[in-house]
């Protein structure tokens, strides 16, 4: 979207962001804030409590509101104040970000890129897309992971990890890429010789193959259109491993509740079927780029998220 700046209000935010006042004055403002005294922030920035203080004065002089109450033993944000301090961060986070983008455009991204993937999902969707990556960048070097762990991206060190299913921690960057669906699936062999379920209370009729990774095990919890009916399966195999769900549903053993991004090659090449269309089970958030908290991504980063995301949406389309 083009943002479009009369001439005279681009001329006041540069008087108002002058090195007189303006940029000083916030980051004076902040420091405070943050550090709940001006003892406390003139350590953090390294300028005179009284220094501050004048700049405060200043800030709020010029904006016409007190933004903090000062007693002789600590300070406290007004209602004002406090509102003021998250829009001025936010504002001083994007100019940071700004500047990093910016330094960064003017180099080709270069270095250690140290990733984790899931195994299933690691193996069918990006292993495949890693060496056009390294082709295109010859600058990166990546050091990649398989692991189902639930692994610490901050104390283990990882710029970017992909996770599949729900985002439990707030705390960190996210991306998310893809969306997507647990759906039951069987053999073409397996239906002619057994039938086809027509409804959910079918499948009490049918072998069926357990995935126990489903957060809803041991029921397969089955929506369509707002509609839910459960069903407890019973069959021939319990399993962690959603491959070989899909091996097992492949021979014609039985029916299988497995993501839609796993089962979809042989949909494709008619070894598998879906079972009930529009029945599935909706347990996930999708297919997330993990990265450590803050705003500022490196480029190298960046770049792989972006490649990938693109890559799976392809793929996902067809």
């Amino acid at each position: 979207m083009l943002i479009y700046v009369h001439r005279n209000t681009l001329m006041r935010i540069m008087q108002d962001l002058s090195p007189r006042h303006g940029m000083e004055e916030l980051v004076a403002f902040i420091a405070v804030a943050d550090a709940g005294s001006f003892v406390a922030a003139s350590k953090a920035v390294g300028r005179d409590p009284s220094v501050l203080s004048r700049r405060i004065s200043s800030l709020e002089k010029r904006l016409g509101i007190r933004l903090i109450s000062r007693t002789t033993r600590k300070i406290a944000l007004t209602e004002v104040g406090l509102s003021y301090r998250e829009r001025v961060k936010s504002i001083l986070a994007e100019l940071e970000r700004a500047n990093v983008e910016a330094s960064e455009s003017a180099a080709s991204p270069r270095g250690l890129l140290k990733v984790s993937l899931p195994m299933v999902f690691g193996r069918v969707w990006i292993a495949p897309l890693l060496p056009a990556f390294l082709a295109e960048y010859p600058d990166i070097t990546l050091d990649v992971r398989f692991t189902d762990r639930y692994v610490d991206i901050v104390a283990e060190r990882y710029d970017v990890t992909i996770r599949v299913g729900r985002m439990l921690d707030s705390s960190l960057t996210s991306r998310r890429i893809a969306g997507f669906k647990n759906i039951l699936v069987a053999s073409p062999g397996y239906l002619a010789q057994h039938g086809t379920p027509e409804k959910p209370a079918d499948i009490a009729n049918h072998c069926c193959l357990g995935f126990t990774g489903l957060s809803s095990w041991p029921d397969w919890p089955l929506e369509r259109d707002g509609k839910k009916e459960p069903v407890k399966p019973v069959g021939a195999l319990v399993t962690d491993n959603s491959e070989l769900c899909l091996f097992s549903a492949i021979a014609g053993i039985g029916i299988s509740l497995i993501p839609d991004w796993l089962a979809g090659p042989a949909i494709s090449q008619e070894r598998l079927v879906e079972v009930l269309h529009g029945w599935s089970v909706k347990d996930h958030d999708g297919v997330f780029a993990v990265m450590p908290p803050g705003n500022l991504v490196p480029a190298k980063t960046r770049l792989f998220v972006n490649q990938i995301s693109k890559a799976i949406r392809a793929g996902w389309r067809s």
